[in-house]
């Protein structure tokens, strides 16, 4: 699915927009999958009377209403738990839909040819429905729903990960476009792992990255835009009328620390042993599910590794 340029492109430039990867059946499966989870939120917000009468409502207006409510949708349907302490009833979604997406084969196939045959599902994972920036709430600083700061993906995760071989794929549900607030990224990955400061978001601290250069990525619904673990980048502000909707996708080799391996990981794709590949979504959730517990009781791992009395971060 890539030709040379592209693999090229991606190992100097750290990034490549990839379109048309996802058929449309796999949106739409995802879609039905979330407007049956969010049907099932806000029928339960609306017993505690927190939000209206949802009849007629589709899940975009379930969804800014619930948003105004100031009820959390984020966690409940985020692919992940949170890197806040956590809860033994944290929600998160995990189904068959969204299984679908992150083992389809043309998306394991980009990103075998740029990391091999031998794939792992990377737990650093998230759903991200970025709303308007005129109806966020003036506290509102999540990096999955507000804009998010400039990083790189491998300042993200722990350090035993600095040298796995590791291939982020945003995934666009909804076309991101400049207006409603796509990435953007700064080209290049030779100056290394620049310092973070986790301060609103662990973000490079900003003497260290010249976003002057910065370089705007719109991506249709179905595309992928592929990231080298080095390549800083951002997303701009959503100044449109509507929500954007993608995913972060992690993929690393198999058998190489994952950044976050108190988070459970599973094989996506495996040429040489192809019985140890995951084909079943529940056996994914049912891992989460075990994490949670364990976690839950245990004392809390933190999942940056960056201080913020460093001295760059001043």
């Amino acid at each position: 699915m890539l030709t040379a340029d592209q693999v090229s492109e991606f190992r100097t430039q750290g990034y490549l927009v990839v379109d048309d990867v996802l058929p449309s059946a796999v949106l739409d499966g995802v879609r039905a999958e979330y407007a049956g989870l969010m049907d099932d939120l806000y029928a339960d917000w609306q017993a505690e009377g927190r939000v209206s009468d949802g009849t007629g409502m589709d899940f975009w207006a379930k969804l800014g209403a619930s948003y105004a409510a100031g009820c959390d949708w984020f966690q409940p349907m985020d692919i992940s738990l949170p890197g806040d302490a956590i809860a033994p009833d944290c929600p998160m979604h995990f189904g068959p839909a969204i299984f679908d997406l992150v083992v389809h084969e043309r998306l394991l196939d980009l990103i075998e040819v740029l990391i091999g045959p031998e794939i792992t599902s990377n737990p650093i994972q998230h759903v991200r429905i970025k709303p308007p920036s005129t109806r966020l709430a003036a506290d509102e600083v999540r990096a999955h729903i507000t804009r998010t700061d400039w990083h790189q993906d491998r300042g993200v995760g722990h350090a035993d990960a600095d040298q796995t071989d590791m291939i982020t794929a945003w995934v666009a549900i909804t076309d991101a476009t400049v207006e409603n607030g796509c990435l953007q990224v700064v080209p290049g990955i030779d100056d290394g792992l620049l310092p973070h400061c986790p301060q609103v978001q662990t973000a490079i601290a900003p003497a260290h990255l010249d976003t002057a250069r910065a370089v705007p990525l719109p991506v249709k619904a179905g595309g992928v835009v592929l990231f080298h673990p080095l390549v800083p980048h951002a997303s701009l502000p959503n100044v449109s009328d509507g929500f954007r909707w993608s995913f972060d996708l992690r993929y690393n080799v198999t058998g190489q620390p994952t950044g976050r391996d108190h988070f459970p990981s599973f094989v996506a794709r495996s040429r040489a042993a192809p019985e140890t590949e995951l084909r079943d979504w529940r056996g994914w959730r049912d891992a989460w599910y075990v994490a949670r517990a364990r976690l839950s009781t245990t004392p809390h791992i933190p999942i940056h590794r960056w201080a913020s009395d460093a001295p760059f971060c001043a």
